[in-house]
């Protein structure tokens, strides 16, 4: 079975809310037809069915079915209802998103840091929730909230709902392949400097290393290995702008034992080699 498509959301900015809405459907109603929308549109079913269609590709949205439509696609009605329909809908706005499994940390034209974003929301385009009534409560709790009085419990519960389906749309404890991605992240963080290999990973955390690949990108889109290239690029750009350490030192100090393949993998994850990155941040 293929990997679900994610949309990704890099943090910051955080995904701002425009308006929310819900929305009862009759028998040989359609949804909207629209393209190049510049919003997010986040569709939740509560009852009947709803045929919609983006960029070629359509889904047959049942109850408890959420679908995340793209702000630069087209979408469109696949056939009008056959059964009275009612669905919960949210236009929200981000600058910096892609869709896919993402082999980089940063990207989006909004990012303006010489760093690499500190988080991604990682959200499927369409999942089935298991539990969707704690969805529809939220969506509720915004229709209740007054026009044009409420920004900060908007977005807090945009956020809410976005962490929930980031989570597959269940409130309980991670799974147990999200927790050994997480503790395979915070292995390599707390010893990054040291040679660490896929076998030595699978000692530590006494799982397979195939499987541990697995978890990663199913977690963080990338392998244990690039995780780790990533975090320590990421530590040496924090060092060239905070330090006067050499390009030798630095590359020791985040775990690269010779200085050419440092800048060589720094020049091919940065766009630039690390002594041009440093003179562009300090003067």
């Amino acid at each position: 079975m293929s990997e679900p498509t994610i949309v990704e959301l890099h943090t910051p900015p955080l995904p701002y809310l425009r308006e929310s809405g819900r929305s009862d459907f009759l028998i040989g109603d359609r949804h909207p037809n629209r393209r190049n929308l510049g919003l997010f549109d986040l569709l939740i079913v509560v009852d009947g069915r709803l045929h919609i269609g983006e960029n070629g590709s359509a889904w047959s949205l049942g109850a408890g079915d959420a679908l995340l439509l793209l702000p630069d696609g087209e979408h469109y009605s696949v056939k009008p209802c056959e059964q009275d329909t009612v669905f919960y809908w949210l236009h929200f706005e981000h600058s910096a998103w892609r869709q896919g499994v993402w082999d980089e940390f940063a990207g989006g034209t909004a990012h303006k840091s010489p760093f690499a974003y500190p988080y991604s929301i990682r959200i499927p385009k369409h999942v089935s929730l298991p539990s969707p009534q704690h969805a529809f409560d939220l969506m509720r709790q915004l229709q209740e909230l007054p026009v044009g009085d409420s920004f900060w419990e908007e977005q807090s519960l945009l956020a809410r709902l976005l962490a929930l389906l980031e989570s597959g749309g269940t409130t309980e404890s991670r799974s147990p392949a999200t927790r050994l991605a997480e503790k395979t992240a915070a292995y390599l963080q707390q010893n990054y400097r040291e040679e660490l290999t896929n076998e030595r990973l699978a000692e530590a955390l006494h799982f397979h290393p195939n499987y541990i690949v697995r978890c990663m990108k199913l977690k963080y889109g990338v392998t244990p290995v690039h995780y780790l290239l990533q975090f320590r690029i990421e530590r040496a750009k924090r060092l060239l702008v905070s330090t006067e350490w050499s390009i030798e030192r630095i590359a020791e100090e985040v775990g690269f034992r010779y200085a050419p393949y440092f800048s060589a993998c720094f020049k091919r994850l940065a766009g630039m080699p690390p002594l041009r990155f440093r003179k562009q941040y300090l003067n």
